[in-house]
């Protein structure tokens, strides 16, 4: 009962935003679109590694980049799938998406940065 009570906040915020979100006019499109770049982005974490290691190597050397960018990268790698999978997780509300650039293959030569704040498409 208790936890119950603690999911019905949540469900009356869902209600009050659904009939809004369900009359935008490009709604399937946006949510069809957030699908993709969730499972796209919580598939390709994994790619972190290797693109902040190059980023990090052309910008400071190849030590530095084998080194640091490679821990670096495994924090865009948690970063990337977390950010997918709450992607995933909120399709049905249309928010840009907090990774940028959207997908790990736009800008391969630029390190991977997270918005701090949801956005309404």
């Amino acid at each position: 009962m208790k936890q119950m009570l603690k999911v019905l906040p949540i469900l009356f915020a869902l209600s009050f935003f659904i009939p809004h979100v369900a009359m935008a006019r490009d709604y399937p499109t946006i949510v069809g679109e957030k699908v993709a770049t969730g499972f796209a982005n919580a598939i390709t974490g994994v790619g972190e590694i290797p693109k902040t290691i190059m980023v990090m190597s052309n910008e400071k050397g190849p030590v530095y980049g084998a080194t640091v960018g490679f821990m670096v990268g495994l924090g865009h790698t948690l970063g990337r799938s977390l950010c997918g999978a709450l992607d995933l997780a909120t399709f049905m509300i249309p928010t840009e998406s907090i990774v940028k650039p959207n997908y790990i293959w736009d800008h391969f030569d630029r390190e991977t940065s997270y918005s701090s704040t949801f956005k309404m498409r």
